[in-house]
């Protein structure tokens, strides 16, 4: 089994990029009730803010910040992503491995994180955040995609609701 480093930073903010395991699934758009259900859920045992999060189709980025004291981010993705997969009808193809070990076919096993280094490195991911429905061609504007926290924020005065109207996405975010 691979031996996998993760930052583990008490009351830290991460970003994180989780997918579904077939990519051109819809399933979080499709669902995406049961899926604000299973972070909510979530959050209620295993307290967390949501700094910033976006729902595509296929994938999702979030970036989280956790309690003083607590690290445990690996605990809460297991929590949503069996609270989303119960939720839903069993219907995916399992491969052998899968269907030996009792495990449904809706997510990749595992996810990406990035431990937020600084202020710039903070508002970088929200920006990518943002914009990403952008960038995969699923909105023409930021705020033409429903399934975001950038509706949040703009209500909250931190955005104007025209923000990124010219705006052009750059970097490595941790997507395939």
């Amino acid at each position: 089994m691979p031996n996998y480093r993760r930052a583990f930073v008490p009351g830290g903010c991460w970003f994180f990029t989780v997918a579904l395991l077939e990519r051109r699934n819809t399933l979080l758009v499709d669902h995406i009730t049961v899926l604000r259900d299973a972070v909510a859920r979530t959050r209620e045992r295993f307290p967390f803010e949501i700094d910033a999060v976006v729902v595509l189709p296929d994938h999702l980025h979030a970036m989280w910040t956790l309690p003083p004291g607590d690290a445990d981010f690996s605990t809460r993705w297991r929590l949503i992503k069996t609270h989303f997969a119960k939720a839903l009808p069993k219907v995916e193809r399992l491969n052998a491995v899968r269907a030996r070990r009792g495990e449904r076919g809706i997510w990749q096993r595992r996810f990406w994180e990035h431990l937020i280094r600084d202020e710039a490195d903070y508002a970088r991911h929200i920006d990518y955040c943002m914009i990403n429905p952008v960038k995969h061609g699923l909105a023409g504007r930021v705020q033409d995609w429903p399934y975001s926290s950038f509706h949040r924020d703009v209500r909250q005065g931190l955005f104007p609701l025209d923000w990124a109207s010219d705006a052009a996405v750059e970097g490595e975010f941790g997507e395939a």
